[in-house]
């Protein structure tokens, strides 16, 4: 007699996900309030060369060729971040190319985290903290792990791009949609019916018919 298999998963809500990544998002779009304001762009310049002071001497020539390259143009570098921290997070919000906006804030974080923040040092008896952007890049990996097991998002841009444009999926889901993570096949119980013979047992029986002598 075979067992019937009992159904132990359940149906997890879609709006959880959803809503980690637009929290993330609202963050991120004060954050990027802020970086409108004329007093980032008039200490951005200051920011950077400041990273540069205390740091190790096998890292001057990384700050340097920062230091380098936006004196110049300091006023279009930080509105350059300016408008790159506020893409990112419109898109965060809408969920607009998922994939590609974690990949690419994530690299982004790590920039700043090792030019603005100077890669949270330098590391002196007074440090508290390594800095804040390589958190931010850190969700963003997981925001992508996140993405790829739970699929499509049904709170996004994405969503509705994906049915009106066949390629959509590359720059928005991590694996195409429909098909699932690849994961162990639950076992199914099954009990052998065996037939076990009963024992005999000698019972006395006389000849029908016989009479005594």
């Amino acid at each position: 007699m075979a067992s019937t298999p009992v159904t132990t998963g359940r149906c997890l809500p879609a709006w959880p996900k959803d809503a980690l990544r637009i929290t993330f998002g609202v963050i991120w779009l004060i954050d990027a309030t802020l970086k409108w304001l004329p007093g980032f762009r008039s200490g951005y310049m200051s920011t950077i060369m400041g990273q540069a002071d205390g740091q190790p001497g096998w890292l001057k020539g990384w700050f340097t060729f920062w230091i380098n390259l936006q004196h110049p143009q300091a006023t279009f570098f930080a509105y350059l971040v300016a408008v790159a921290e506020t893409l990112i997070a419109v898109a965060l919000i809408a969920g607009f190319a998922r994939k590609l906006t974690y990949i690419s804030a994530a690299t982004f974080s790590v920039l700043i985290w090792a030019t603005a923040e100077g890669f949270g040092g330098p590391y002196t008896s007074g440090s508290a903290d390594i800095g804040t952007a390589v958190i931010y890049a850190v969700v963003f990996l997981g925001l992508l792990a996140l993405s790829y097991y739970a699929g499509p998002a049904r709170y996004s841009a994405d969503y509705y791009l994906e049915q009106k444009i066949s390629w959509w999926w590359k720059v928005a889901e991590v694996r195409r949609p429909g098909s699932e993570p690849v994961t162990a096949a639950p076992a199914t119980a099954q009990t052998a019916a065996v037939t076990v013979p009963r024992p005999r047992t000698a019972e006395a029986t006389e000849p029908a018919g016989q009479g005594s002598a």
